[in-house]
C-alpha cells in the first residue's frame, strides 16, 4: 500500500452549494468527498459541473457515494427495488465506489442474503465497487451475525464504522477481538469517528477524557490497515456529524464541538500516527 487517501463528509454540510461544499474539501487538502446525493435538482445538476471540473484538475479525484434510504415499513421486494433504483440513480456521477447501507437488523438471514445478492450484481453489472457499511440497523449490524454473511459470500467489502459495534453490543470489543481480526480483511474503506458504549460519537475525541477511546480506534483502524493485501491505496472519511450524533447543551441546543474541525483535526491526526504498509 503506497497511499491513504482522505475524504470529506457532505454530512453536516448539506446547507452550502456544491460549489461551496467543494471548494471548502479541496481548500482544506481532502483528495474526495463521501455523500448521500441530496434530491434536490438544483444542486444535482451544479455537483455533476462542479465534480467534471475537480476531476479535470485532479485525474484521482476521489467521489463516493452513499445508499441511504429513509426508513419505511416494507417488504424485501420492495426494499430491493428501492435500493436499485437509488444506485441507478448515482451513475450519471460516475461514483469511484459506493457505500451501501444495506439491509436491514431484522431481515432473516436468507431476506438480507436477496438484499446483498441483488447489490452485488448491480456492482457486477456496471463495474463499480460497492462496500457495504457497519452500521446499526443493517446487516451488518453486529459482528458475529456480519460474519456469517463473510463466510456465505467472502467476496464481500466493508466500510469500516466500528462505533456502531461499540453500541450494539456496549462495550469496547475487547472480549470480541478474535472476532474483530476475522472481519478487517474484508473493510476497504473507513469511517474515523470515535465512539464509545453508550454513543456512536463522543462530544470531542481530542478531550482528554476520551484518550482511551480514541487511542483504541487508531489501534482498530491500523489493525485494518495492515490486513489488507495487495492494495495500492486506501481511503479514509474522517465522520463526525452533526447533531443527534454530535451531542448538544441544553436548552441553547449549541453543539459541543464544531464537526467541521474535528474532520479536519482527525485527518491531521491520522496522518501522524497511521503507518503505511
Amino acid at each position: 500500500m503506497n497511499t491513504i487517501n482522505y475524504l470529506y463528509p457532505h454530512w453536516g454540510s448539506e446547507h452550502l452549494t456544491a460549489v461551496a461544499f467543494l471548494k471548502l474539501v479541496t481548500e482544506q487538502g481532502f483528495q474526495g468527498i463521501e455523500m448521500n446525493i441530496p434530491r434536490d435538482e438544483i444542486f444535482r445538476d451544479e455537483l455533476l459541473q462542479v465534480l467534471k471540473v475537480a476531476r479535470k484538475q485532479n485525474v484521482n479525484f476521489i467521489s463516493v457515494f452513499q445508499q441511504v434510504l429513509p426508513l419505511k415499513t416494507e417488504s424485501v421486494e420492495a426494499y430491493i427495488s428501492n435500493v436499485l433504483n437509488r444506485l441507478e440513480d448515482m451513475l450519471p456521477f460516475h461514483p469511484t465506489f459506493i457505500n451501501s447501507h444495506t439491509g436491514k437488523d431484522y431481515y432473516s438471514f436468507s431476506e438480507n442474503c436477496k438484499v446483498i445478492e441483488a447489490i452485488e450484481s448491480f456492482s457486477n453489472k456496471y463495474d463499480i465497487p460497492i462496500y457495504h457499511e457497519i452500521h446499526r440497523g443493517r446487516f451488518t449490524f453486529h459482528s458475529t451475525t456480519t460474519l456469517a454473511y463473510l463466510e456465505k459470500y467472502p467476496k464481500l467489502k466493508l466500510v469500516g464504522d466500528l462505533s456502531h459495534w461499540c453500541v450494539t453490543s456496549e462495550s469496547m470489543l475487547q472480549d470480541q477481538e478474535q472476532i474483530l481480526k476475522k472481519i478487517f480483511p474484508y473493510i476497504k474503506h473507513i469511517h474515523a469517528r470515535v465512539g464509545f458504549e453508550q454513543s456512536p460519537q463522543v462530544n470531542n475525541p481530542f478531550a482528554p477524557e476520551w484518550e482511551d477511546k480514541l487511542n483504541q480506534f487508531i489501534v482498530w483502524w491500523q489493525s485494518i490497515i495492515n490486513a489488507q493485501e495487495a492494495m495500492e491505496e486506501f481511503t479514509i472519511t474522517p465522520e463526525f456529524g452533526p447533531y443527534p450524533y454530535m451531542p448538544q447543551t441544553p436548552f441553547s441546543q449549541n453543539p459541543l464541538a464544531n464537526q467541521q474541525e474535528l474532520n479536519i483535526e482527525m485527518r491531521d491526526q491520522l496522518k501522524r500516527n497511521i503507518t503505511l504498509v
